[in-house]
């Protein structure tokens, strides 16, 4: 005999019973809504927003910090960088950073805080211990992107003013050597051993590989859309490249410096990222308001999920168990329960639930 309970288990209302089988990540996804001056603190564990931590500006771009149970926001208009307690889901602390925030990236040690400014041009480095900062290093024009090596010895900075690559000393805080980088250097990211540095030259359609010591350009690498999002998988061993020109995700292999293959990803790929567990591709697909999940060693699709309006920003609970995907325009949180995702004939995968954040959210962080 069936009772009602193992009835609505076994119906097409499938999605209730596995947000009941499902659980949540004891913390916070912090999401930056630009359009109203906010920071969305979404507890995980009901999937609600718990409190809309108000700013003084615009913020364009979030850190976490696990240790510190913190996370950094920065408002570039106004040149200033928050500190956000993670538990308090309160402002700890401001900031004023010399320059207008372009990127922000936590060191090695984990003690500081990169960032790269414009305005003056300079890449600066915070003390979180004290927040405060505590090294300026001048650039010769007005940076796009950058990116740490391993051990966090060094910076690369992509000039496209000057069509140039920077390559700093971080310890002797100086511009150790410019070097030519192709017509339009903007994406630029270490190889995983340091060795070499991968930079996006997206009208040219092309990546070029400069030698990290010395500064060498030791190949062009053409490629069949304009390099505008790198995703690198945790080893290194894979670059996924995405941006105009069709509808794939190019796969790179930066130890043979080739391009392997091209990946069919949905309408027009965006941003991307990789989960830790299993590894899977998850790409934007901002026009058609999708998710593409792929499989990273197989390449095989695996799902398209309908997210929203507009997604534009990846990241994952530390626990590999969400995918949350930001939706600028419809203004909302998308989660994606990553075990639920298998491969099939239908190539396609539910929401776990949706959470509206606030306007025009542009990116997240989970501590």
């Amino acid at each position: 005999m069936i009772n009602r309970r193992a009835f609505a288990c076994a119906s097409l209302a499938t999605v209730a019973c596995w947000k009941r089988r499902a659980t949540g990540f004891p913390g916070y996804a912090f999401v930056a809504n630009r359009g109203e001056n906010s920071v969305a603190a979404v507890d995980l564990t009901s999937f609600l927003v718990a409190r809309q931590i108000r700013l003084e500006a615009s913020p364009e771009a979030a850190v976490a910090h696990a240790p510190r149970r913190a996370v950094y926001v920065a408002t570039p208009q106004s040149r200033w960088i928050y500190e956000i307690d993670a538990v308090a889901l309160t402002v700890r602390q401001r900031l004023t950073v010399p320059g207008f925030v372009v990127a922000m990236q936590p060191s090695s040690d984990g003690d500081s805080l990169w960032v790269l400014a414009r305005s003056p041009n300079a890449l600066v480095r915070v003390l979180l211990g004290r927040f405060s900062v505590a090294q300026r290093i001048k650039l010769p024009a007005s940076p796009d992107s950058f990116d740490l090596d391993h051990d966090g010895d060094h910076a690369v900075v992509s000039l496209p003013d000057t069509q140039s690559i920077a390559i700093l000393d971080l310890a002797r805080s100086s511009v150790e050597r410019t070097a030519p980088a192709g017509d339009d250097p903007r994406t630029v990211r270490f190889r995983l051993d340091g060795r070499q540095i991968l930079v996006a030259n997206r009208s040219r359609r092309m990546l070029t590989i400069v030698d990290a010591n010395t500064a060498d350009i030791l190949v062009h690498l053409p490629v069949p859309v304009s390099p505008e999002h790198f995703c690198v998988k945790a080893d290194g061993g894979q670059l996924f490249v995405s941006g105009e020109g069709m509808d794939a995700v190019v796969v790179v292999h930066p130890y043979q410096t080739e391009v392997h293959e091209t990946v069919l990803a949905g309408h027009a790929p965006g941003v991307m990222a990789i989960s830790q567990t299993p590894e899977l591709l998850f790409v934007t697909n901002p026009a058609s308001g999708a998710v593409t999940v792929l499989d990273v060693d197989t390449r095989n699709v695996m799902a398209a999920v309908q997210v929203g309006q507009a997604p534009c920003f990846v990241t994952f609970t530390p626990d590999s168990q969400y995918a949350l995907v930001v939706n600028q325009r419809s203004g909302d949180l998308a989660v994606i329960r990553i075990p639920a995702i298998k491969q099939s004939r239908s190539k396609t995968a539910a929401l776990f639930t949706m959470i509206p954040v606030g306007t025009e959210p542009v990116c997240a962080a989970v501590v």
